[in-house]
């Protein structure tokens, strides 16, 4: 029995160095949390407002001015760019953010698939592993952008998107990422980034009307790059904040997990142990009968 008592301590103290690991990491995703969540939340209205007037002076244009990033083609060649993490232990952030990436490809873009012309840009160390060893066409230059995320370093990735579409190299982008809400939740999103939307007009609803300095032509041609880059930054810092608050809720749960298993040990641990001095003690009384027999 004392065989089975060692075994059950060997594991409580198991658990208890893993239940460590986990608290402490919490801690320090929750501290990265919130630094991560005040970037998102002060440039999200920043970004929305700019996509919106992406999307109205594309609408508002009468086809006299050359916008190679709202151009409408037949679809042949696609990439798609995936936002997952660097690191793993956030429970199943990076699986949902892959999953949905390949219900895209089967839903929009199967036909170009079979025909090998759909590219993977992957954000993230994780996204970029799983597609790289699943076979996809992978565009691997971009995605170490969280080691020292920036706004330079995403502007990298756009302007690759942005150049292969300008070039006609691409028919459109999609962009798939996880949009935070708050640290349990979040929102997986495939979204359009080129060509650039129009906004769906209203009946009766007039277009908006902007004055343009200096040229509209000019304007248009240096706006629209910036507004874009600006879009794929919102991105990453969503997904940013997404990763931290799934990785604080993940080891909550692990460590809530292991305070269990651990109570279940201690049990398991107590009735081995009674039940070796049961044996004991029935020992030494058959022992002192035999003497006196």
């Amino acid at each position: 029995m004392s065989g089975a008592l060692k075994e059950v301590r060997n594991r409580i103290k198991s658990v208890q160095s893993t239940q460590q690991i986990t608290k402490a990491m919490k801690m320090v995703s929750a501290a990265k949390l919130r630094r991560a969540q005040d970037a998102i939340t002060q440039m999200r209205p920043y970004a929305k407002k700019l996509q919106q007037m992406l999307s109205n002076i594309v609408s508002s244009s009468e086809g006299d001015v050359s916008m190679a990033l709202a151009a409408q083609r037949n679809v042949e060649q696609v990439m798609i760019i995936v936002v997952t993490s660097d690191r793993g232990l956030c429970g199943g952030y990076n699986s949902n953010l892959i999953k949905l990436a390949k219900q895209v490809i089967n839903e929009k873009y199967a036909a170009q698939f079979a025909k090998g012309n759909v590219q993977i840009l992957p954000i993230g160390k994780k996204g970029f592993e799983s597609f790289i060893k699943t076979g996809f066409n992978v565009v691997g230059d971009y995605w170490d952008i969280f080691s020292g995320l920036s706004f330079n370093k995403v502007q990298t990735a756009a302007k690759h998107a942005m150049d292969a579409f300008a070039n006609k190299e691409i028919d459109a982008v999609e962009l798939i990422y996880s949009e935070f809400k708050n640290a349990a939740t979040q929102r997986f999103v495939a979204e359009q980034f080129l060509p650039v939307q129009k906004v769906e007009k209203i009946e009766g609803q007039k277009n908006a009307d902007f004055i343009f300095e200096p040229d509209k032509n000019v304007l248009i041609a240096e706006l629209m790059p910036k507004i874009l880059n600006t879009q794929l930054f919102k991105a990453t810092l969503d997904a940013n904040a997404s990763e931290h608050g799934a990785r604080m809720t993940a080891m909550d749960k692990a460590s809530d997990n292991a305070s269990e298993l651990l109570k279940s040990l201690k049990i398991s641990y107590n009735r081995a142990r009674q039940a070796a001095i049961t044996t004991e003690l029935t020992e030494i009384v058959s022992g002192a009968a035999a003497l006196q027999g």
